[in-house]
């Protein structure tokens, strides 16, 4: 693949992961369904544990989905009540074919939480670590996502 492709695919793989945070924090259910492949893959098992460590209400079982609908649905339901700020950094895409990419996100987020909750705001550093597709319209999906946090503090 020629240098203006690659940088062409590369970009339209930022674009896709900036709609994905701003579908995120815009409470943008319709849009995020965009944004995720029909049988994408999202691994929050990791971050399942951490938040049960710090003493948030979650389903310790419940950080793998499968399927865009179950992911969307589950980002609604954990997302419900709180607001976010969400932010992606560094890139690091790696095209692995003409249709396939994978890429690693620095990433920072705010999470402040409903009134109630052990704690009023969560503050967390990590990376995403992600796959991604191209459809025969050549539009680029997030096909597979996994969350691996560095440092969480909570307030």
């Amino acid at each position: 693949m020629e240098v203006a492709s690659r940088l062409a695919v590369k970009e339209a793989i930022r674009e896709l992961k900036a709609r994905y945070f701003r579908c995120m924090d815009m409470r943008d259910w319709a849009g995020m369904r965009d944004v995720f492949a029909g049988d994408a893959v999202m691994d929050m098992r990791e971050e399942m544990v951490r938040l049960v460590e710090a003493g948030l209400p979650v389903d310790p079982d419940g950080g793998l989905l499968r399927g865009c609908d179950a992911i969307v649905a589950a980002m609604s339901a954990s997302l419900s009540g709180t607001v976010t700020v969400h932010h992606g950094h560094m890139p690091e895409i790696e095209l692995q074919s003409a249709d396939e990419a994978t890429g690693i996100w620095a990433m920072e987020d705010i999470v402040s939480l409903p009134e109630g909750s052990p704690c009023r705001q969560l503050h967390g550093y990590g990376h995403y670590h992600e796959r991604y597709v191209r459809d025969d319209t050549g539009r680029w999906y997030i096909h597979s996502l996994r969350l691996s946090r560095l440092h969480v503090t909570l307030i």
